[in-house]
């Protein structure tokens, strides 16, 4: 792939977002457009994080991840030779960072300061898409969509530990930091909870009004799942119980799902073009607040949540582009 272009800083113009609840539940927190930054040439993406402690981004770019500096967008680095690059995880307390590389099937391990490469680590499965770093047992999961099943790898050793099979296709995860793992099954229309003691699956919830659960987010203090729909809906899930206990209609074509807790908002990016703001009025009431234009295909996004700032990726004009929303 060509080298990219020296990120370039376009300021917009605020856009309009038009309310879709009967009641007022502070639409005003509802982002608005900021800037964009054109990184180059067009390329594959998925999953983007941020760094908190070093104010970084990541974005995974097809066989390389590219790093920006937070909040000014300018290129502080790479990670090479990441073929089908998926995901990315961050171990604060190790100093690691990690991506999920599908086409090679394997884990690049980086140093987080320096972003040098230290390992690649074979996983158990083909194709590790999503990817979660569990500070609670200092374990890594890889979430490997062709052979349905999980790798699990210890973070200090980095070395592969167990596998732990499922039913269908492992997509987003998220953990509560107390024991538990909860992740999307995507062709079952189920989400599923490993125990990190034992590294086995405790439970397979089915997502009743959920088709193809993509996305998944959790508010940790009220043990509430999120997970983002192909039918155009948010299904909330009691993470203790597997129950269903809300839905909220979000946009189309969904991808990543996010949870503010200071804020009590939930943002679902949808594919179609649209950034789906939904209101937790309390731990089992929810309502759809705005809907807030992007750009065809940002399905994924990441948040920094002390600034309360969303970025996410798209094709722009032939150029690949990171979007940034929020308040101003």
């Amino acid at each position: 792939m060509m080298n990219l272009k020296k990120a370039a800083i376009v300021l917009g113009l605020s856009i309009g977002f038009g309310a879709i609840t009967s009641v007022s539940l502070a639409a005003e927190n509802a982002p608005v457009f900021l800037q964009n930054w054109q990184l180059g040439a067009p390329s594959h993406w998925d999953y983007i994080d941020i760094d908190p402690v070093r104010h970084r981004l990541f974005l995974s770019r097809g066989d390389h991840v590219q790093v920006l500096d937070l909040p000014s967008g300018q290129p502080v680095g790479e990670i090479t030779n990441t073929l089908g690059v998926h995901g990315i995880a961050f171990a604060q307390d190790l100093k690691l960072g990690f991506t999920s590389n599908g086409k090679a099937n394997t884990v690049t391990v980086f140093d987080l300061d320096t972003l040098a490469v230290k390992q690649e680590i074979k996983v158990t499965g083909v194709n590790p898409d999503a990817i979660l770093y569990d500070a609670f047992s200092q374990q890594l999961y890889t979430f490997n969509g062709k052979t349905a099943n999980v790798t699990v790898i210890d973070a200090k050793t980095l070395q592969v530990t167990g596998t732990i099979a499922t039913t269908g296709k492992p997509e987003f995860a998220a953990s509560n930091d107390t024991g538990k793992i909860y992740f999307n099954v995507e062709d079952k229309s189920q989400v599923h909870v490993i125990d990190v003691k034992t590294n086995k699956l405790i439970a397979q919830w089915p997502l009743t009004h959920c088709e193809e659960p993509t996305g998944l987010a959790i508010d940790k203090k009220n043990q509430r799942l999120f997970s983002v729909c192909q039918n155009k809906t948010m299904v909330v899930t009691d993470a203790e119980t597997g129950k269903e206990v809300a839905t909220a209609a979000i946009g189309g074509r969904p991808d990543a799902v996010i949870y503010d807790a200071t804020n009590g908002m939930v943002y679902s990016s949808n594919g179609e073009g649209s950034l789906s703001v939904i209101k937790q009025i309390d731990a089992d009431h929810y309502a759809p607040v705005a809907t807030v234009k992007t750009s065809k295909g940002a399905r994924t996004m990441a948040m920094d949540f002390a600034h309360h700032v969303i970025y996410l990726p798209a094709l722009i004009d032939q150029q690949f582009t990171v979007m940034s929303f929020g308040n101003k």
